[in-house]
Formats: structure tokens, C-alpha cells, sequence
């Protein structure tokens, strides 16, 4: 139900029951023609990147610009640039995506996400198709976004790494239902689930890992600090 909720948001699946709200509108009530417009303020990267494969970088981070009337040529190319220089893309802009590996091509999604300038962004399982070092590229890309421009991201994830490295906040989701939500630094003080408690023992590992790393670390300080004294004989 976790890529269920995400397509509840931005209204790509309607629900049976309820209302959906993006700030003060109520994007359930909108007609069609409204609808469209709120949703520019929803940005969206998907699990397989979803590129069009005869575009470049730019034309794919253009696409949702000149889908929506309103923006000039001059608006749309700096927009590309400013995006695509923000996820360090700036000098693959003429590359296809056949020639660009898989982190590159999830941030070209990003960057085509954020040239509406959303409010909001929407992360579907981002990193499943991803090796660890570029995942970590891609959270780090993610947290400086998160940082810079006060975009809120709504990431759906089964990698508790990813939890820990980039949420404050976690909702837990399991049989198609909301089991219980906390904040992430207060993991061990309000995680019931099973899954919630397994985060609480990958925040304990990490926490445990750091303790020894720094003992090795100022064990080899001393170490190294008596190797510089002098031995003197009477």
C-alpha cells in the first residue's frame, strides 16, 4: 500500500473514502482543469526513473514545463539549467539517457521533479534500483534539496537506511493499513511495530558502531602520541 499512498496524494488513483488536502485546498473537491494546477505544486520521482529515452537530460527536465502552458522558452531553459545544476547534472545536460548510469538518471528525475518548483515531493522508492554508494549520493542530493529550497519530501521506502539517513518523521505501513507514525530521533520511545523496533536496533547498531570508532580512534591517538617521546638512557 506504501505506492498506493503516493498516487492517493497527487490523485492518480481516487480514494473511496475521504479527502485529500494540500495545505488549505482540498484537491478531492477540484475539478479537472483545477486539479492540473495543484498538481505542479506536487513533484514526482519514480522508482525507474521514468525517462523519456529520446530526450536528453535537458528536454526530459523541460517536459513537465511545456506540458503546462505559461512558461516562455527563456523561463524553460533556465529553469533546466538551475535543476539539473542543482542535482550536479550541469554538464550532462545533452546526454541521453542510454548514457548515463543509474544515479544519474534518478537525478535527472529529480531535476524534472523540481522545475515546476513543487511544494511538495514525491519519492517512490528512489533508491531501490540503486548500488549503497549512490544511494548515499542520492539521499545526500535529497537532504541539500530538502535544505535549500524547504521542499517537504514524502519518500516511500522499505530500506530502513534510508529511514534513518534522511526521514524526521516515519509512518509505518503494513496489511494496507497505518500502523503508528513518530518521529525518527524518537524512534526508541514510540516504535511499537515490528518494523518500527527493527529501525530502533539499526539506530542502536549505528550508535554502537560510532562509540567504537571513536575509542579506536583516540586509542590510536594515544598510541601515536607515545611513539613521538623521546626514550632516554641514564
Amino acid at each position: 500500500g506504501k505506492s498506493t499512498l503516493l498516487r492517493l496524494i497527487n490523485l492518480l488513483e481516487r480514494p473511496d473514502a475521504g479527502r485529500v488536502h494540500l495545505g488549505s485546498r482540498e484537491l478531492t473537491a477540484l475539478k479537472p482543469a483545477e486539479l492540473r494546477r495543484e498538481r505542479q505544486r506536487l513533484g514526482m520521482i519514480f522508482q525507474h526513473f521514468n525517462l523519456l529515452q529520446n530526450a536528453t537530460a535537458a528536454e526530459n527536465v523541460a517536459f513537465p514545463l511545456r506540458l503546462h502552458a505559461g512558461h516562455s522558452r527563456r523561463e524553460i531553459d533556465a529553469r533546466v539549467a538551475e535543476s539539473l545544476a542543482l542535482v550536479g547534472l550541469a554538464d550532462k545536460a545533452d546526454h541521453y539517457p542510454a548514457q548515463l548510469s543509474g544515479g544519474q538518471k534518478q537525478r535527472v528525475a529529480i531535476a524534472r521533479a523540481l522545475a515546476p518548483r513543487p511544494d511538495v515531493l514525491l519519492c517512490d522508492e528512489p533508491t531501490s534500483a540503486l548500488d549503497a554508494a549512490t544511494t548515499g549520493e542520492l539521499l545526500a542530493t535529497l537532504r541539500d534539496i530538502n535544505t535549500r529550497l524547504g521542499v517537504t519530501i514524502v519518500i516511500v521506502t522499505h530500506e530502513l537506511e534510508v529511514v534513518q539517513a534522511l526521514c524526521q518523521r516515519a509512518a509505518v505501513i503494513a496489511d494496507g493499513r497505518l500502523v503508528e507514525q513518530f518521529d525518527v530521533a524518537d524512534a526508541s520511545r514510540h516504535a511499537t511495530s515490528p518494523l518500527g523496533l527493527e529501525l530502533v536496533r539499526l539506530q542502536w547498531r549505528e550508535t554502537r558502531l560510532a562509540a567504537l570508532d571513536q575509542s579506536a580512534l583516540e586509542t590510536s591517538a594515544v598510541i601515536a602520541a607515545l611513539g613521538r617521546r623521546e626514550v632516554r638512557h641514564a
